[in-house]
């Protein structure tokens, strides 16, 4: 609990209350009230039926973000930068009404690992320089680097989580059986890249734990404890679940079928290390590899056997 409101419920904004911020809500369910920002009117009863006092405003119109202001105890920062332009004009739109508060003492913003740009399979914690090589990692430091000077520039304790690949069965364009049943290729082992990943519901769990535990201008890895190659990830999904295992190609062969989006995630190899997740912030990891939300998922019996289980919440 934020020290000086332990005698009322704290108030928090949840700017992007997409799938993730949906699980936050469930966490925090009696405990906080919360508000949620969208841009959407049809999304306004789904946020009511979720617990949460629906906001409209849009980060892409600075004008009608005025009332955030004084609002709120804690900001949870989940939206996207817009996809074009060499900086996050929505970060830089939420700070701006946000200046004007007098009430905010915490800021927490999910960023991406992909602000490492490609390490070469290395496992490094959150001190390595950042080296962002695409034009959306660059929106995503330009945001961390905006939200850090607000920190400074006013009494806020403001914190960064850095998201891996968020996934879930129940997650909306996280389930990886999807690209199985797509058929999209991976990249032969002998040119495979480490890849990270976080359940949404864990994500959801580190999020709350910033907002209560997270240091002033303290990075941290919002990652499970797998460290695998992509292709092992998939063909881990594949045998769990009886689906084929997806084909695989060389490097010069995926750069001639997939999209440039699609190759940019096959060029960044990184290995994050977790443990200022697991002991600033002190997150137990409900699904510590995605073995143990695959072994969850099937339950007990044949189809889960030898999938390791999860951890008790």
């Amino acid at each position: 609990m934020l020290p000086s409101l332990r005698l009322r419920r704290p108030v928090l904004l949840i700017v992007g209350c997409g799938d993730v911020g949906l699980r936050v809500l469930k966490l925090l369910a009696g405990r906080w009230r919360v508000l949620a920002l969208t841009s959407t009117p049809e999304r306004v009863p789904e946020l009511r039926r979720a617990g949460a006092v629906p906001l409209q405003g849009d980060l892409d119109d600075a004008a009608s973000l005025g009332r955030l202001a004084g609002l709120a105890d804690a900001v949870l920062h989940l939206a996207p930068p817009a996809s074009e332009g060499p900086t996050d004009r929505r970060t830089a739109h939420l700070l701006a009404a946000l200046a004007r508060s007098r009430r905010l003492r915490c800021l927490v913003y999910a960023s991406t690992s992909g602000v490492y740009g490609d390490a070469g399979g290395a496992c490094f914690d959150e001190t390595r320089t950042i080296a962002p090589g695409t034009p959306r990692a660059l929106r995503r430091v330009d945001a961390e680097l905006r939200v850090r000077r607000h920190g400074r520039a006013h009494p806020v304790r403001a914190c960064i989580l850095r998201v891996p690949g968020i996934y879930a069965l129940d997650r909306p364009g996280g389930d990886p059986r999807e690209r199985l049943r797509r058929g999209t290729p991976l990249l032969a082992a002998e040119d495979d890249v480490y890849t990270n990943h976080v359940h949404a519901d864990d994500l959801a769990r580190a999020c709350v734990a910033a907002l209560v535990r997270g240091a002033p201008q303290r990075v941290y890895h919002a990652s499970d404890d797998a460290q695998t190659t992509m292709g092992e990830h998939f063909d881990a999904v594949a045998d769990a679940f009886g689906l084929p295992r997806a084909p695989r190609l060389s490097r010069r062969e995926a750069a001639q079928q997939l999209s440039p989006m699609q190759m940019s995630f096959l060029s960044e190899s990184r290995r994050l290390d977790n443990r200022r997740l697991r002991g600033e912030l002190r997150v137990r990891l409900r699904y510590p590899t995605p073995a143990a939300a695959w072994a969850e998922a099937l339950g007990p019996g044949p189809a889960g056997a030898g999938l390791k289980p999860p951890r008790p919440a």
